[in-house]
């Protein structure tokens, strides 16, 4: 019985099929996104300007006009005149400089305090840590018009009525930035980094103010933001104590334009449009700063 060898043929191995991966998912490339997905955020980005829009057609218009059924849709030939009539009558350049130092004081405190309070809660421990955490949460549930009275009587005790440091005085602390900062700190801060600042000898104060407060640089940003936002925005309080003849914050001045038998609502939107459009160049200028802070802050921790 023969038997026959055959000869192991040489087959070559074969190539590992290469998968392309696009240009977007390459280090350092950039995502594009397709014609639905920018037809989309066209379409929310229309939605988001309409009321912006539609306050500068309505201050361009009269009365009349815009009691009219269909309302105006496009710009008049009167938006110059009622934005000058309303800087005038509401005397909106002082008001713009005391919302200004009003908003940026508390601002400013509401960050620092807020970062010092929200590292004690998530870093050190001590008694009674999570009771009085609770507390803090627990003041968010309150709404403000409860304290409304028991405030007025202390500033009124102060003698503060129609001062600006009757304005700031509430608002130098946040329940919301103090949590805010604690959640943001317990994760982009570890606690390698403060032992290690301990170890070499830095104090609490130096180590909140080298380690702390650099690690929280980017959430500071976006709190400030929010809370000069906020108390630019507030009515009711600045509307109690400011009512007399004393410095009047943007709208408590634009609640005062239109005051007559028949409102001027043409007015009343120009007003509205002079005081949002600071905030509108703020945000142009500072919010690709802040949402860059946010993500190099979400990359480190």
């Amino acid at each position: 019985m023969t038997t026959t060898l055959t000869p192991p043929t040489d087959t070559p191995p074969q190539k590992a099929k290469r998968v392309r991966r696009p240009k977007a998912a390459r280090a350092g490339g950039t995502l594009h996104g397709g014609p639905i997905a920018y037809l989309i955020l066209i379409v929310f980005t229309l939605i988001s300007l309409f009321p912006l829009v539609w306050t500068a057609i309505a201050a361009s218009r009269d009365n009349q006009r815009l009691a009219e059924n269909p309302p105006p849709f496009w710009f008049g030939s009167g938006l110059f005149d009622k934005l000058e009539l309303a800087w005038t009558d509401a005397n909106l350049g002082e008001a713009f400089i005391n919302t200004t130092f009003v908003a940026g004081v508390s601002a400013i405190t509401i960050v620092i305090l807020s970062t010092i309070a929200g590292f004690a809660f998530a870093k050190l421990r001590f008694k009674g840590r999570n009771a009085l955490m609770l507390i803090v949460i627990g003041t968010m549930m309150v709404p403000p018009q409860l304290s409304v009275i028991p405030l007025y009587m202390m500033v009124a005790k102060l003698q503060w009525a129609d001062q600006l440091q009757a304005v700031i005085l509430p608002s130098l602390v946040s329940a919301f930035g103090v949590f805010f900062m604690r959640q943001y700190l317990l994760q982009a801060l570890p606690d390698e980094i403060i032992e290690a600042a301990r170890v070499d000898g830095a104090s609490s104060w130096r180590v909140i103010w080298h380690v702390v407060f650099p690690a929280a640089r980017p959430a500071m940003a976006v709190l400030g933001m929010l809370m000069f936002v906020q108390t630019w925005n507030d009515f009711l309080w600045p509307f109690l104590v400011l009512t007399q003849n004393g410095s009047p914050t943007v709208q408590v001045a634009v609640a005062g334009l239109g005051r007559s038998y028949t409102p001027d609502t043409a007015l009343i939107m120009a007003g509205a449009l002079l005081g949002t459009l600071p905030l509108l160049i703020v945000f142009a200028i500072f919010g690709k700063q802040i949402v860059g802070g946010i993500m190099q802050g979400a990359v480190k921790g």
